[in-house]
């Protein structure tokens, strides 16, 4: 993980607090077929499975490895554009629909274990008239070649007396059904996409990448080459959200382009 914001990327940061892919023929084709198998190991990050490890079926779709296994992936999330430092802290502040919300992030000390993989722990809590709304823990690994997958997350929908009154949206690689899937590519490239998360009927959510040098500006940070994403699931085809991504920071900025108004961008940022 980079130790700060490079200066290339960045026009501006206000660093005040401000308080989401015949035999001659018979050769070629072999060689071909092993170019492939190669080159889907390589953008997975995908090691020779240990004996005795687990597989783990992949949700990213077309263009990522089908399977994969624990030792595919290392205990640290440091993609720069997705950046996952223990003790890093977000803040955000925005709109859904006439209503004004905020939102706290903060990457926990502590990891969760998923089908062997020891993954990180982002706690995430929207508030909305300065109550919680919506609690969630979410789970995140990075595989070899810096790619960030999604392995889950526990989230809980909070009544204005702060009972839980819906789990909606909760899953588990591994449970049910579910596989993990690419949050945000390590290498990121214009035309990239995949599936962010796989559980059929529940959680369905894709990626598309835009733009790799998109201007952006939000309170904290201003940048000329951040990267824009297009977001969406089957689940809701109405609805279409773009988010951008600054190096070193993480999300800075999101909002619904189709469907109804929505949106969201960073005031404040710590780095762990």
């Amino acid at each position: 993980m980079q130790s700060a914001i490079e200066r290339s990327d960045i026009v501006k940061a206000n660093t005040t607090p401000i308080r989401r892919r015949p035999a001659l023929a018979l050769i070629a084709t072999a060689a071909a077929l092993a170019a492939i198998i190669a080159g889907g190991a390589a953008q997975s990050g995908a090691a020779p499975a240990a004996k005795g490890q687990r597989t783990i079926k992949s949700g990213a779709g077309p263009g990522w490895p089908k399977t994969l296994h624990p030792s595919d992936f290392v205990r640290r999330v440091d993609n720069p554009w997705f950046p996952l430092k223990p003790g890093s802290k977000w803040f955000y502040r925005g709109i859904e629909g006439k209503t004004h919300e905020s939102n706290k992030v903060h990457v926990k000390h502590k990891r969760k274990t998923i089908l062997g993989v020891h993954t990180t722990i982002v706690h995430d809590v929207v508030f909305k008239h300065g109550e919680p709304r919506e609690v969630t823990d979410d789970w995140y690994a990075q595989d070899r070649r810096g790619n960030v997958w999604y392995f889950g997350e526990n989230t809980k929908e909070l009544d204005s007396h702060g009972h839980v009154i819906s789990r909606e949206g909760s899953f588990k690689a591994g449970k049910n059904g579910a596989r993990p899937g690419v949050l945000f590519p390590g290498h990121p490239k214009r035309g990239q996409t995949a599936r962010q998360e796989y559980l059929k009927g529940h959680a369905e959510d894709h990626f598309k990448i835009l733009d790799v040098s998109a201007r952006v500006h939000s309170p904290y940070v201003s940048s000329r080459h951040a990267v824009r994403t297009k977001e969406w699931t089957p689940l809701e085809p109405g609805i279409v959200e773009n988010k951008y991504y600054v190096r070193g920071v993480g999300t800075v900025k999101a909002k619904v382009v189709k469907g109804p108004r929505e949106r969201s961008q960073l005031v404040h940022f710590r780095r762990g």
